[in-house]
């Protein structure tokens, strides 16, 4: 009878250095950086949490999860959620915050136009980099 290595599969408690999992030249990585390097500051004016209620969910990682969402084609909230709770890039990214799909919705909804400002941050960084041609960064009006 054939004889083999026993899997073991009980608990174990791993350590897990999270900024460790966005490797050096990835799409990810370089979202992570860029959007901590940003005036995210238009964010802010939604939250009115300061003396009660709770904490909420910091702009800046929501920001990073739809990013790096829509970056894989991945545009529902509760894909988004999913890929949070399951996907080693977004616990990663997130720090394993878990947003509630809600949150994600809402937080899209209601930040279209400082998505759009930080856009145009993005491609201020890119272009001043070199990563992107002039012709991307003309006016179309």
């Amino acid at each position: 009878m054939a004889r083999y290595k026993f899997v073991d599969m009980s608990p174990r408690l791993l350590p897990v250095d999270l900024e460790a999992q966005l490797v050096p030249g990835t799409f990810a990585h370089a979202l992570h950086h860029l959007v901590d390097a940003l005036d995210l500051s238009a964010f802010d004016a939604h939250y009115r949490n300061d003396d009660n209620g709770a904490p909420a969910h910091a702009p800046p990682m929501l920001l990073k999860a739809v990013l790096l969402a829509y970056s894989q084609g991945i545009v529902s909230s509760r894909a988004i959620e999913r890929a949070c709770r399951d996907n080693v890039l977004f616990i990663a990214i997130t720090g394993d915050a878990k947003p509630h799909f809600t949150t994600v919705a809402d937080f899209v909804s209601r930040s279209r136009d400082a998505i759009a400002a930080v856009f145009a941050q993005v491609l201020t960084v890119l272009g001043k980099e070199g990563l992107i041609g002039r012709g991307c960064l003309r006016s179309t009006a």
